[in-house]
């Protein structure tokens, strides 16, 4: 996922990033923990917490893209995987819980070998 592709205005564009992912708003925003008012109310959209998640999960999907060959694989991991030292929790409840670094790191130690 291009992150210019996904961005309106300098911001990253909930709608453009669902479409991708052939998912929907709402579903878009259980995804990263808002209410589906943070995702279509233009003001909300443009809040830091928002972007912040938005861009979280992007991030993570870029990561992982080229492990599973698309981003709706990616995605589908980022909802439904545990990951191993988190107490079966998936990256997405991970990102929920303020710890998206955690996911990126542990994306990177698996990319070293470390949990191979």
């Amino acid at each position: 996922m291009m992150i210019a592709d996904y961005a309106d205005n300098g911001k990253l564009a909930p709608r453009k990033i669902a479409t991708a992912l052939l998912t929907t708003a709402d579903e878009l925003a259980r995804s990263l923990g808002l209410g589906k008012d943070a995702i279509q109310r233009k003001d909300r959209i443009a809040s830091d917490r928002t972007q912040r998640r938005l861009r979280q999960m992007v991030e993570i999907l870029n990561k992982t893209e080229p492990r599973f060959g698309s981003p709706l694989l990616a995605y589908a991991w980022y909802r439904s995987e545990p990951l191993a030292g988190f107490s079966g929790q998936t990256a997405m409840q991970l990102v929920h819980d303020g710890r998206a670094d955690d996911v990126l790191t542990y994306i990177d130690a698996v990319d070293a070998g470390v949990f191979a």
